[in-house]
C-alpha cells in the first residue's frame, strides 16, 4: 500500500534541505538570485513541498511559523510529529507514506484541508483540536469499521470526505451509512451527493440516527453542566473565596479530626463562611473593573500618542514627496545636495519630535501606573482586613469551652455512676479521666484552629501574590518591554529614510 524503505536510503530534513526547497519555491530570475544573496527567513516561507525525498522522520521545522501549506506526500514517514510550532498551518498533505496512527495534530487548529490518503491507519481518531476541518482524505488505508466514522461528526464544518479503498467499503450499506451519520458531508469519494442518496439515507437509519442524537444531546447537556461548574468555581477561585459559600471549611476541621466527637453544625458558622464569599466576590469584581478601568487608560494614551506620532510622520512624507518630485526634475548638483542636507535636518528633527513623544508617554504611563498600584495595594489591604475568619475563631473558642463543659460534666457522671445515655465504646475510651478528655478537646481545638488560620493564611498568600505578579507584568509589558520595542521602531523608521537619502544621493551622482 505504501512505499517501503529497505532497498532505500532515509533521508533526514536538514537545513540544505529546507534551504534547496525553499529556493527551488521562491522568486525566480533576478527577484530569486536577490533572495538567494540576502537569504530567506523561513519564518516567512507559507507554502514548502517536501514530497518524494525519502523522509522518514518529520523533523526540524519550527522555524516555519508563518506555513500555511505543506506538502510530504509520497515519502516513507511512520509517525506523525514535529509539527507544533506550524500553529497556522491550513493544508497538510501526507498521503503515500508509512503513517499508522493519526496523532501529533493538537496544536494545528486552522487545519482546513488534510490529506492522509494511502497510508497504514486502521483507525480515525485523535483530530479533535482540528476544529476547522472542512476536507478529509483518509481513502486507501485499513479502516473496516463503519462505526468509527461516528467520530467525524463533530466536524461541523467538514463538506468533502475521500474514504474509498478501505476494506469496510464493501460492507453494502456504506454509502447511506456515511450519508446519514455525516449530515453535513456535500462531496463522498470526490462525488456530489444528491438529495435521492440522502433521503434514501436517511431514512434506512431513522432510529438509529435519533438515538445518537438524543445521547449526542445528553452529552452536551452534561459538558456545558461541567463547564459551567468549572467557570464558577475559577471566578470563587480567583476571588479566593472558592468552598466558602457551604460547610466545606466546617467539614474540614472534622475530616481529620479522630478525637473529636460527633457534633452537630456550629450555630452561625455556614453563615459567616457565606460572608466571606459574597465579600469577596464583590472585592474580585472591584478588582476587575479597576484593572480594566486601567488598562482602557493605558489603551487611550498610547493611542493619542500615536496618533500625535503619525502626524508627524505623515507631515514629513508629504515634504519628503513635494522634495524629492522637485530633485527628481533638477539638474543642479548644488541645488541638490543643498537640498538633502535640509532634508536630513529635518529627519533629525522628526526623530528628535518622535523620541520626545515617547519620552512623554512614558512619563504619562508611569503616573498612570503609579497611581494604579496604590489603588490595587489599597484594594487588597482592604480586602484583607475585611475578612470576618476571625469570627470563625472566635465561634470555635467558644464551642471549645462548651464542649469542654460538658464533657467534664460527662466524665463528673460517669464517675458517680449517673450518666443515663450509652455511650459508643470509642467515645468512652475519651472519659478514662480528666487529663485524658482534656487533651482530646484540646486537639481537637487545635486542629479546628489550624484549618481556619490555614484558609486565613491561603487568601491572604494568594491575594498578594496576584498583586505582586499584576505589577510585575504591567511594569515589564508596559514600561520596559514597550518603550524598548518604540524606541527599536523609531531608530529602524529613521535608519531607513536616511538609506533612502543616500540610495537617491547615489542615483542623482
Amino acid at each position: 500500500m505504501s512505499r517501503l524503505y529497505d532497498t532505500v536510503e532515509p533521508a533526514v530534513i536538514d537545513e540544505e534541505m529546507l534551504q534547496k526547497a525553499v529556493e527551488e519555491q521562491g522568486p525566480k530570475d533576478e527577484a530569486g538570485r536577490i533572495a538567494k544573496q540576502e537569504g530567506i527567513d523561513f519564518a516567512d516561507v507559507l507554502a514548502l513541498r517536501l514530497d518524494f525525498k525519502n523522509i522518514l522522520k518529520i523533523d526540524n521545522l519550527w522555524r516555519f511559523t508563518s506555513l500555511t501549506k505543506l506538502q510530504m506526500d509520497n515519502n516513507i514517514i511512520e509517525k506523525i510529529e514535529g509539527m507544533d510550532a506550524l500553529v497556522n498551518l491550513v493544508w497538510l498533505d501526507l498521503s503515500f507514506n508509512n503513517i499508522e496512527v493519526i496523532e501529533g495534530l493538537d496544536k494545528l487548529t486552522k487545519i482546513r484541508d488534510l490529506t492522509l490518503y494511502n497510508n497504514k491507519i486502521s483507525s480515525i481518531e485523535n483530530m479533535d483540536a482540528l476544529v476547522d476541518l472542512h476536507v478529509l482524505s483518509v481513502g486507501n488505508n485499513e479502516l473496516d469499521q463503519l462505526e468509527n466514522l461516528i467520530y467525524l461528526r463533530r466536524f461541523k464544518q467538514l463538506k468533502t470526505l475521500n474514504l474509498n479503498g478501505n476494506p469496510f467499503c464493501d460492507d453494502p450499506n456504506f454509502k447511506h451509512y456515511v450519508i446519514a451519520y455525516l449530515p453535513s458531508l456535500q462531496f463522498l469519494d470526490y462525488r456530489l451527493i444528491d438529495e435521492n442518496t440522502r433521503a434514501a439515507a436517511n431514512e434506512q437509519y431513522t432510529y438509529p440516527i435519533q438515538q445518537l442524537e438524543h445521547n449526542e444531546e445528553q452529552a452536551r447537556k452534561r459538558i456545558e453542566d461541567q463547564e459551567a461548574k468549572e467557570t464558577e468555581f475559577n471566578l470563587h477561585k480567583g476571588a479566593y473565596v472558592e468552598n466558602l459559600n457551604g460547610s466545606a471549611l466546617f467539614d474540614s476541621m472534622f475530616a481529620d479530626d479522630t478525637e473529636g466527637p460527633k457534633l452537630a453544625l456550629l450555630p452561625g458558622y455556614t453563615a459567616i463562611c457565606q460572608q466571606i464569599f459574597e465579600y469577596g466576590l464583590k472585592e474580585h469584581q472591584r478588582r476587575g473593573d479597576e484593572v480594566s478601568g486601567f488598562q482602557t487608560a493605558v489603551d487611550e494614551a498610547k493611542e493619542d500618542n500615536r496618533n500625535m506620532g503619525m502626524r508627524k510622520i505623515n507631515d514629513f512624507n508629504e515634504y519628503r514627496r513635494k522634495l524629492f518630485t522637485e530633485l527628481a526634475q533638477s539638474s543642479d548638483q548644488a541645488h541638490i545636495d543643498t537640498s538633502l542636507e535640509q532634508h536630513n535636518k529635518e529627519i533629525d528633527k522628526l526623530w528628535d519630535g518622535l523620541m520626545a513623544l515617547e519620552m512623554q508617554l512614558v512619563d504619562q504611563l508611569e503616573d498612570t501606573i503609579k497611581e494604579f498600584e496604590r489603588n490595587m495595594a489599597d484594594m487588597v489591604s482592604t480586602f484583607v482586613e475585611n475578612l470576618t475568619i476571625s469570627q470563625c475563631r472566635d465561634l470555635e473558642n467558644t464551642h471549645n469551652e462548651k464542649l469542654l463543659e460538658v464533657a467534664i460534666v460527662t466524665l463528673e457522671k460517669m464517675v458517680k455512676n449517673e450518666l443515663d445515655d450509652e455511650l459508643p465504646d470509642d467515645v468512652r475510651m475519651l472519659f478514662v479521666d480528666k487529663d485524658t478528655i482534656t487533651n482530646a478537646v484540646g486537639a481537637s481545638h487545635d486542629l479546628h484552629l489550624l484549618k481556619i488560620d490555614n484558609k486565613e493564611d491561603d487568601i491572604i498568600t494568594r491575594a498578594n501574590n496576584w498583586l505582586a505578579a499584576l505589577m510585575e507584568r504591567v511594569h515589564n509589558e508596559e514600561e520596559v518591554k514597550r518603550n524598548r520595542h518604540r524606541v527599536s521602531e523609531i531608530n529602524n523608521f529613521i535608519d531607513h529614510l536616511r538609506e533612502e537619502v543616500e540610495t537617491f544621493e547615489i542615483q542623482a551622482a
